[in-house]
């Protein structure tokens, strides 16, 4: 069990105790070791009882309950809690904006024990009338039920990737060596409602049987048909689809299932239109079907009808960007703020990537819930900063901070601070309830500001868990480039933020691109993976990702930025 598993359960049990009027000093210690837990570097699930006693933020209560965890994966006290709380009351407790005392107020005083009746309450005025809600906070509600309920179905890409790919693997070895990967997860969709595969076998019962007998699915016999098995993958419930095909045809119908519909519906610049005849003859291959069209090869992550035929036509297919490209790593956290390693510990997982610079951007002082950096601490971390440098080598450590983009559109610290960083990203997290019209000048404010070298996540967005305050993205698009200001692709699979819909239109203005993981731990470095794959998704290519550019042009480029 990792240790943020361990804060996670910790976290819900510190939850369900304020929602049943348990002991308010005993809700706030395991609170506090929930958030404790999330910084300790070393595994706890590794450690003696006496052992996790000494861990800081830990005492003899909490160790005990984390060895009960470690030993028998639950939690006895949790376990009670749950046995009288209703499982929609759980659901309730994650949707932003109430917490455990309102989610007990509804529960209690309206009976609401789940998000229908609390849809419902809310569209009956029910929840404005009781006291500490009002018309604001209902109508807070009714846009994130509503948002939540329609993703409920729905999984982050970056959530199940790894599990798609074992399933890959499964399929081949126990059902047939032809399955293939398709739909929405070959094309990266940021969030995906199904996996999907193709096999190639000249009897589909056979490949049915096969199917069912396996102890890792289950068969949804109504939605399946003649060559399309369905029915749910055990591990995460995941919907599944499985098509049957014939040899001849598996490059026909992995096209079909691989790309979006307006990919099939291209054309050229002259208006011919490319691929609507791919379903004309049988192809074998995919490769294939490009061939007889006079087309390259185009990957299935680009076929969405966007800017592939562009990249095509400018001979650019070769010059996406790739995991292998990424030469550094900007927008990561550390212990200074609301990090769980420290900044040596960070750096050095730069190095073990092979990475030749790191950027630094913990949060600014009025992010006093991430524990943001005021200017006496903003001057030890650039005095650690300059140590590290002068005894590390292979790596340069950049000075940055991401400053929280205010209300009025400025940046978080007085001039002659902000001049002390090499770089800085911009990012709103506060006050998220906005208009466009006031999201776009507030985001403006801050991009025409001098010092900042990067727009960081632009619309705030969570997949699957909040929408994003709503921005004109022309004008921002319009404003970084004006202002020679980067846009960032938030990394973060919650995030993929600016949304690759939009990339486009930044490129052809001009604009540089940053694939920024959002790291708050070592292995979050990792998520840059991520922002990857959407990136290829919006066309970019190295030479416009400023995080794939060599060291000396970085270095060159934010000395340029800061005169």
């Amino acid at each position: 069990m990792t240790n943020q598993e361990i804060a996670d359960i910790l976290s819900l049990t510190a939850s369900l105790m304020e929602l049943h009027d348990e002991n308010p000093f005993k809700v706030r210690s395991i609170q506090s070791a929930g958030f404790n837990i999330e910084k300790i570097e070393i595994s706890l699930s590794t450690l003696p009882l006496a052992e996790l006693e000494k861990q800081e933020g830990i005492g003899k209560s909490i160790a005990a309950k984390i060895v009960e965890l470690t030993q028998t994966g639950k939690l006895t006290e949790l376990e009670a809690l749950r046995a009288n709380t209703p499982e929609g009351i759980i659901e309730l407790l994650e949707i932003k904006g109430i917490g455990p005392k309102k989610v007990k107020t509804l529960w209690k005083e309206l009976e609401i024990t789940n998000k229908e009746e609390l849809l419902e309450a809310c569209k009956n005025n029910s929840v404005a009338k009781l006291k500490g809600f009002g018309e604001k906070t209902q109508d807070n509600i009714i846009q994130v039920l509503q948002f939540v309920m329609k993703q409920s179905d729905k999984f982050l890409y970056g959530d199940v990737e790894a599990l798609a790919f074992q399933l890959e693997k499964k399929l081949k070895t126990d059902i047939d060596a032809s399955t293939q990967l398709c739909g929405e997860m070959r094309r990266m969709m940021e969030t995906i409602d199904r996996f999907s595969f193709l096999i190639a076998a000249p009897n589909a019962a056979i490949i049915f049987s096969k199917l069912s007998a396996t102890s890792y699915l289950t068969e949804d016999a109504a939605k399946s048909g003649l060559y399309r098995w369905a029915g749910t993958y055990a591990e995460k419930n995941i919907p599944i689809e499985i098509h049957i095909t014939t040899a001849d045809r598996f490059g026909s119908e992995l096209f079909k299932l691989s790309s979006g519909p307006g990919h099939v519906r291209l054309k050229s610049s002259s208006g011919k239109t490319y691929l609507h005849t791919a379903d004309a003859k049988s192809f074998a291959t995919e490769e294939e079907i490009y061939a007889a069209l006079n087309l390259p090869f185009i990957p299935s992550e680009l076929r969405e009808g966007y800017r592939e035929l562009k990249l095509v036509e400018e001979n650019r297919l070769a010059e996406l960007i790739t995991d292998k490209a990424i030469q550094g790593s900007f927008h990561n956290h550390s212990t200074y703020s609301d990090g769980q390693h420290t900044l040596e510990a960070m750096t050095k997982a730069c190095i073990d990537l092979g990475y030749s610079y790191f950027g630094i951007s913990d949060h600014s002082k009025s992010a006093f819930y991430a524990n943001g950096l005021n200017e006496e601490r903003v001057s030890k971390q650039h005095a650690e900063i300059d140590s590290l440098n002068a005894s590390l080598t292979g790596i340069k450590i950049f000075k940055g901070i991401e400053s929280d983009i205010l209300n009025d559109g400025a940046l978080d610290y007085a001039d002659d601070v902000l001049k002390s960083f090499d770089f800085i990203v911009a990012s709103i997290h506060s006050n998220l309830k906005m208009t466009e019209e006031k999201a776009t000048q507030r985001l403006i404010t801050a991009i025409e500001n001098p010092h900042t070298t990067m727009l960081g996540h632009p619309t705030g967005r969570l997949l699957l868990k909040r929408e994003g305050y709503p921005i004109n993205h022309k004008k921002i698009i319009d404003a970084c480039a004006a202002n020679n200001v980067i846009i960032e692709i938030n990394a973060h699979p919650w995030r993929l933020d600016m949304d690759w819909r939009h990339i486009g239109y930044a490129l052809d203005k001009g604009c540089i691109i940053s694939i920024n993981p959002d790291a708050h731990e070592k292995n979050g470095l990792a998520d840059v993976h991520f922002g990857i794959c959407v990136a290829r998704k919006a066309g970019l290519c190295v030479e416009q990702t400023f995080n794939a550019w060599s060291l000396d042009k970085v270095s060159a480029w934010l000395s340029s930025k800061g005169k």
